[in-house]
């Protein structure tokens, strides 16, 4: 059956039982973010589903979420740092490194993971009706407990060069959050496209590296100038990363516009994956 949406119809009587009809929507639809609200409990199970898998059997279980940064970092801070004298924005390139490493894993994690979730969803996909949408988004929450860990050995590095956060760290909430959007934003464009054309499991990795080496991640995007620096926002990752190093180490490179430039460009991508996503859900049951 193809599945989807929600229009529903309830017919009933006093002597017959009432009846639920889903039937699949024609044309544009609506986002209908209410169900997926109604399904918070559904959302919640699965992320939590996903945590667990993660690291099921694994020898070391969630440590796997600290040294993927870490030895990144380590390997950066040899070669970019020590070899080829990266400018670091004054900042021990180590920690100039492993503060935007932290962001960005999170966000290459989520975009991963989300990209193949309705793939690897696809028994409970054919058998029972619930909004697709909880799929990929609970994918990319569970990223949110390796986040904590990672962060927490930046906060030790910060205390280990004697960095003290000022008072921008109140923003980081918010440029976790446009991390988030933007890993959700990709990560619904090609999950909808991966119940399609299963190759797109083979672009995901070399996205997710040339997408890395476009992020100011190694180098600092003070090495361009303006107006190339702020339209370099429209990488949504490039706000994010200066903005958590500005906002956690003191680093004088400020985001500025650049940072309105890299919401702006999330946010279409949040906008227009949902509704790629919902025009294509109607054919997920069918195909996956």
């Amino acid at each position: 059956m193809s599945t989807v949406t929600s229009e529903f119809e309830t017919k009933g009587s006093a002597e017959s039982p009432p009846v639920l009809r889903i039937a699949p929507t024609r044309g544009w639809v609506s986002l209908q973010l209410r169900e997926v609200w109604q399904y918070r409990e559904l959302l919640f199970f699965l992320t939590w589903r996903d945590v667990k898998v993660r690291y099921k059997q694994t020898a070391i279980g969630g440590a796997w979420a600290i040294l993927q940064p870490f030895l990144t970092m380590v390997v950066f801070s040899l070669f970019f740092g020590k070899l080829a004298k990266i400018p670091s924005d004054g900042i021990p390139y180590p920690i100039f490194s492993y503060a935007a490493l932290v962001p960005w894993t999170f966000f290459a994690n989520g975009l991963s993971q989300s990209s193949n979730s309705l793939v690897g969803s696809a028994n409970l996909i054919k058998k029972v009706y619930f909004p697709r949408l909880v799929v990929p988004i609970s994918s990319v929450l569970s990223g949110v407990v390796d986040f904590a860990l990672a962060f927490l050995v930046l906060l030790g590095m910060m205390l280990y060069y004697g960095i003290v956060p000022t008072w921008n760290v109140v923003f980081l909430p918010l440029l976790l959050l446009l991390s988030l959007v933007t890993s959700l934003g990709v990560g619904l464009w090609l999950s909808a496209m991966n119940v399609h054309f299963r190759d797109v499991r083979y672009i995901i990795p070399f996205l997710t590296q040339f997408w890395m080496f476009a992020t100011p991640i190694a180098y600092s995007s003070r090495l361009l100038s303006e107006p190339w620096r702020t339209l370099y926002g429209i990488n949504p990752m490039v706000g994010v990363v200066d903005g958590f190093r500005w906002a956690l180490l003191g680093s004088q490179n400020a985001p500025g516009p650049m940072l309105w430039v890299s919401t702006g460009a999330a946010l279409f991508l949040l906008v227009s994956g949902a509704y790629y996503f919902r025009r294509m859900e109607k054919t997920f049951a069918d195909t996956v």
